[in-house]
């Protein structure tokens, strides 16, 4: 079998899609001497926001009103991720 060869078309949209990437390297930031990806913090910052609302949705009552419970949770905490990275690592 003869090997195919790539359209010089076909390879020229393959390097204008590539075109956009950038050789930056990844959001991080120094903690201690080490570095930490942006999105690890958003997402440690979700989890306690959603585990510091369910304390207070139990200690106002709100909680058992809700039917939902897991999607409630996870949902307020990844809005308050996303927020977090909008706010503090957006454009």
């Amino acid at each position: 079998m003869r090997p195919t060869r790539l359209s010089p078309c076909l390879s020229g949209l393959i390097f204008l899609a590539t075109a956009g990437c950038s050789l930056r390297g990844a959001p991080s930031f120094p903690i201690a001497g080490a570095y930490f990806p942006d999105w690890m913090v958003c997402g440690l910052v979700g989890v306690a926001t959603s585990i510091g609302l369910r304390v207070l949705f139990l200690l106002t009552g709100l909680d058992a009103l809700l039917s939902f419970r897991l999607f409630t949770y996870v949902a307020l905490g990844v809005i308050a991720a996303l927020s977090v990275w909008t706010l503090v690592f957006g454009p």
